[in-house]
């Protein structure tokens, strides 16, 4: 229903004042209705009355200027308005921006105003939960991401207790050596010696890597842990993100195209992307690029590991083999040694027996009764020779002299033949000693060659470690 001005007469009868105030009521009533919702169409659309221009003061005249202006524009918006309308697809729904109020010349809203307010509410959620949807998919990825890393991780772990137990195994067979050596027959052969000092080097060297490799284990084990830890969160974080995903279908819009180009950096408390979420990737990135440094630092770890522990595995075999080379080399000249020695001893035994048999030829017969006539000190030649004084024959001096001369003789060569007996038994002892040294050597080579397990390490380790 419009409002319209009922036209004032223009003959006045009672006082002026009283005409004026009455005017100027009616003036303020009109003014307050066009500014009111219900009458801004009719004031737009219904004449301006000529006695109210008539009668109007400054202030009515700069009224009725601004109510032109207005009915301008009311005329204006609805040519634009029903240009809009023919020229506008029409829509179901109308979704309403923040801060947006409506200017429209209807003075209330039209029946659609709730399925319009629901649909706009709906298109927000429904935005809104594809976005949780890209925030989702990421956490996923990057917990997929961190599983794949520890099972990298786990794998190089594997590789850090087999390259243990190899060391285990190795620290053993040191063990066991030095214990087969000590086994070596006489004492002698037991002393230390350049392959015990290489044995108790790579008895240190097996230690150290043993100490720095369980360091690395624990090391390997805590960022195990770590990731663990990281996965869990983003999958918890991915699942609290995922509470309103229920009506969403799960080929939605972030399943085709990488959700990082999508994604929104900024985070909102309140908002898809929250700072749990931002914390929660970041920490996991960080953690992830942690993991990958050690698995490179213990790959160098065992690279380095496998070629310090082949290096000293071959210098004490390298050791023992020239050991034993050693041995049977002083082995073979303690063989000659004691055949020539033992040659001496025969020699020296035939001397002493010709030695002892001259000796006995010079004392003479033992009965006086064998005496041979021309050897007795009687005899006529003799008798009648010492007939002067100082004509003493030389025969009894020279007999005795020669004696004396053989018993010495002899006496010195039998402490000669009881030295080289004796030599010649230490030779032939120091040669079995040698022999069972050799045999204890080698097969102190044999059982490390045997008890090294090649397979212990895999084949690309080995052959980094080449």
């Amino acid at each position: 229903m419009q409002v319209q001005s009922v036209p004032l007469g223009s003959v006045t009868i009672g006082p002026r004042s009283w005409s004026d105030g009455t005017v100027r009521s009616i003036r303020r009533a009109e003014r307050l209705v066009r500014q009111t919702r219900a009458g801004r169409s009719a004031a737009c659309s219904r004449p301006r009355s000529c006695s109210a221009a008539a009668g109007s003061s400054p202030e009515d005249a700069a009224e009725t200027g601004a109510d032109k202006t207005r009915a301008q524009e009311c005329g204006q918006s609805r040519d634009s308005v029903r240009k809009n309308k023919m020229s506008r697809p029409q829509t179901t729904g109308v979704t309403f921006p923040a801060g947006f109020q409506r200017t429209s010349g209807v003075p209330f809203p039209s029946s659609s105003l709730r399925e319009q307010c629901a649909e706009s509410s709906a298109s927000v959620a429904v935005d809104y939960m594809r976005r949780v949807r890209e925030v989702e998919v990421q956490l996923r990825r990057q917990a997929g991401r961190v599983t794949e890393e520890g099972v990298r991780l786990q794998r190089e772990r594997g590789h850090v207790e087999r390259m243990l137990l190899s060391i285990r195994t190795s620290l053993t067979v040191n063990r066991r050596s030095s214990e087969g050596r000590a086994r070596r027959p006489h004492t002698a052969e037991t002393e230390s010696d350049g392959a015990d000092y290489l044995l108790l080097c790579e008895k240190r060297e097996l230690a150290e890597l043993k100490q720095n490799l369980e360091g690395v284990l624990g090391a390997t084990l805590t960022q195990l842990q770590a990731l663990g830890v990281s996965s869990r969160r983003l999958l918890d974080c991915a699942a609290e993100r995922a509470h309103v995903l229920e009506l969403l279908p799960h080929s939605g819009s972030a399943g085709g195209y990488s959700t990082t180009a999508h994604t929104s950096t900024k985070t909102d408390p309140i908002g898809p992307f929250t700072p749990e979420c931002k914390q929660v990737l970041e920490s996991s990135t960080q953690t992830v690029k942690q993991s990958q440094l050690l698995r490179e630092n213990i790959r160098r770890m065992l690279t380095g590991a496998i070629s310090r522990q082949k290096a000293a595995h071959r210098s004490v075999n390298d050791g023992l083999v020239k050991k034993i080379a050693e041995t049977v080399s002083l082995q073979q000249n303690l063989t000659v040694t004691s055949a020539a020695a033992r040659q001496a001893m025969f020699r020296k035994q035939r001397e002493i027996n010709c030695i002892r048999h001259s000796h006995d030829r010079a004392q003479g017969p033992e009965y006086s009764g064998d005496i041979l006539s021309r050897e007795k000190l009687n005899r006529p030649v003799v008798q009648v020779y010492q007939r002067h004084p100082g004509t003493q024959l030389p025969e009894a001096a020279q007999l005795i002299q020669g004696s004396v001369l053989l018993r010495r003789h002899r006496q010195a060569s039998e402490g000669e033949l009881v030295r080289l007996q004796r030599t010649c038994l230490q030779l032939l002892d120091d040669l079995h000693g040698k022999t069972a040294a050799a045999q204890v050597d080698a097969a102190v080579v044999r059982m490390r060659r045997q008890q090294v397990d090649k397979r212990a390490m895999p084949t690309f380790l080995q052959q980094g470690a080449l």
